[in-house]
């Protein structure tokens, strides 16, 4: 008994000397428009969390391939893109690169056609 009460007043101490530190919001494409388009096209993809504190790069991939891809406007719910000169034809899923100490790609449920 005595030692579970020590042991949760230093549970209670180690949290008050440490903050909780924020996590990082993790960002989610929903949908793109249009979901077909040839090089060059530029598409509008919405969501929660796309603003540049959160995603640092785009790229098409498929599954082996990846293939970045030119911001050219970025807030926390829209993102648009450019689909690259190099871009093959195919179906591209999405996939974001985080920001923070640790990024991370994410594939995205978004799926692209390219032409």
């Amino acid at each position: 008994m005595r030692i579970s009460f020590v042991a949760l007043v230093a549970a209670v101490a180690l949290l008050l000397v440490q903050p909780l530190t924020p996590q990082q919001t993790m960002p989610r494409m929903t949908s793109v428009e249009p979901d077909t388009g040839k090089a060059g096209d530029i598409l509008s993809v919405t969501g929660e969390h796309l603003e540049k504190a959160n995603v640092a790069e785009v790229y098409l991939t498929d599954g082996k391939n990846d293939l970045k891809v030119v911001v050219s406007e970025q807030t926390g719910t829209l993102l648009k893109f450019k689909i690259p000169e190099k871009a093959t034809a195919g179906r591209f899923a999405l996939m974001i690169l985080t920001t923070g100490k640790e990024p991370k790609l994410i594939e995205q449920p978004v799926k692209v056609t390219v032409q």
